[in-house]
């Protein structure tokens, strides 16, 4: 590494890693969102052959990980901002993303469930 890098592979390199992936993630699924719904005024019947397409176990699990994309996204950018604007974030920037780490986790065990009601309803029963 190049004397005066700031990232060296640990913590802060992945967090940053994983906020633009993430970012860019939840900007597609915006992007095919107003794609879809614009499909109602041009053709109505292939909006509901989408619609059809998004009940699937397979789009359902990829639901399950737009829920996981946006929460980690919402958390680390307030750790980002803590980090920036709080005198002392840059001392605590690690223990504030495992903090994020923890409680992104917490909320993804919570969220299981009602995401993939559908799914393990269609797979496995009432």
């Amino acid at each position: 590494m190049p004397a005066g890098t700031l990232y060296r592979g640990r913590e802060g390199m992945w967090s940053w890693v994983a906020h633009r992936v993430t970012g860019v993630l939840i900007f597609f699924f915006l992007f095919v969102h107003v794609l879809d719904t614009a499909l109602v005024r041009v053709s109505p019947e292939t909006y509901d052959q989408t619609v059809a397409i998004y009940k699937t176990p397979i789009v359902n699990l990829m639901e399950y990980g737009l829920v996981a994309a946006v929460l980690f996204h919402a958390l680390n950018g307030l750790r980002v901002i803590a980090v920036d604007f709080w005198s002392k974030g840059p001392r605590y920037q690690k223990q504030m993303l495992w903090t994020v780490t923890a409680v992104w986790g917490v909320l993804m065990i919570g969220a299981f469930y009602p995401v993939l009601r559908h799914t393990l309803h269609t797979l496995f029963g009432s």
